[in-house]
């Protein structure tokens, strides 16, 4: 009778990098005031549309700026699709196990993702900082709002329990890696949009003012 073995986990556990830290801090989330973890849970879930409306904020205020900072403006969606698109390919390389699994009697705010929800990177901070990154390279200001909502963004992702702290770290390090370059790239759409300005989008691209 040949005995057939059980499947091998290949999931990788990322427990021995930082576990201790990531317990140290959802214990602190378990005996936080409910205010607090409603709130961090509430812009763990939902934050991400922040980045929407100052995206949209820089296009407007694009239109007022030369046709390569409008060509930037336009780009930083595709760029945080771009790099979001690479995220998902090292998560599925990597193959880490969400840490409220690889960690018996862990405390969560949030449900802990299915088993294959992988962890490394955070998708919620290679989002956030990507954006982060490609604003400051159109508008300071709204650069700037948007790194410190990124940082929030990565430490929230811990605090309610989904994600290791290297997990967000490197999902702050991938979105800002590749995020420069790729709207620094974009510039080189600004004939493009120069010539767009002209025709029937330019109200779109160019202000009245």
């Amino acid at each position: 009778m040949t005995y057939i073995s059980p499947p091998v986990s290949l999931a990788f556990d990322g427990s021995g990098i930082d576990g201790g830290l990531y317990r140290d801090v959802t214990e602190e989330a378990r005996h936080a005031p409910w205010l607090l973890n409603d709130t961090v849970s509430t812009w763990s879930a939902f934050g991400l549309a922040l980045f929407a409306v100052l995206m949209v904020m820089a296009w407007w205020r694009a239109r007022r700026a030369d046709a390569p900072m409008m060509a930037r403006a336009l780009a930083v969606p595709l760029v945080v699709v771009a790099v979001y698109g690479v995220d998902m390919v090292v998560k599925s390389l990597v193959r880490e196990e969400r840490p409220c699994r690889s960690l018996p009697g862990s405390f969560t705010l949030e449900s802990c993702p299915a088993s294959g929800d992988w962890s490394f990177p955070s998708n919620h901070s290679v989002i956030a900082f990507s954006a982060a990154a490609a604003l400051w390279l159109v508008d300071r200001r709204l650069g700037a709002v948007a790194a410190l909502a990124a940082v929030a963004m990565a430490a929230s992702r811990v605090w309610v329990g989904v994600h290791y702290p290297h997990d967000v770290a490197a999902g702050a390090l991938l979105g800002v890696a590749l995020a420069v370059p790729l709207t620094l790239l974009a510039t080189r759409a600004a004939p493009w949009v120069e010539r767009a300005r002209k025709g029937r989008l330019r109200p779109f691209l160019l202000t009245s003012a």
